[in-house]
């Protein structure tokens, strides 16, 4: 999966999603989706804090699925572009330069959602 349209990658995220959670009854992985999806609510932290936390955690382990969809969350959750790119600034600072790629993947994919 390489495309950089918002649409592509959510109609390939959520059918590849359902094909795993379908293909058997296996606890471990339904329950590490389920984590993953409660670890983003509303806590101590609000969500688009997490999200935030969650992008550039992602960037640093340089997972473009990953950035693509903290990215849309934190565009649902009105992340503004001056956000985003203090966020890309932490990312890069603590991951190096090898996550200048990202970024660059990561600054035209917010603009596909922008667009």
């Amino acid at each position: 999966m390489k495309s950089n349209s918002p649409q592509e990658f959510n109609d390939y995220r959520a059918k590849m999603n359902e094909r795993i959670l379908s293909a058997s009854n296996n606890k471990v992985i339904k329950r590490i989706f389920n984590v993953d999806t409660n670890a983003y609510m509303d806590g101590a932290l609000d969500k688009k804090t997490k999200e935030m936390l969650g992008l550039v955690a992602s960037m640093v382990l340089k997972c473009d699925d990953c950035i693509y969809y903290h990215l849309e969350k934190c565009h649902e959750l009105g992340v503004t572009e001056e956000e985003l790119m203090e966020i890309f600034g932490i990312a890069n600072l603590v991951g190096g330069t090898i996550v200048i790629p990202h970024t660059r993947r990561a600054m035209e994919f917010w603009d596909n959602l922008n667009s």
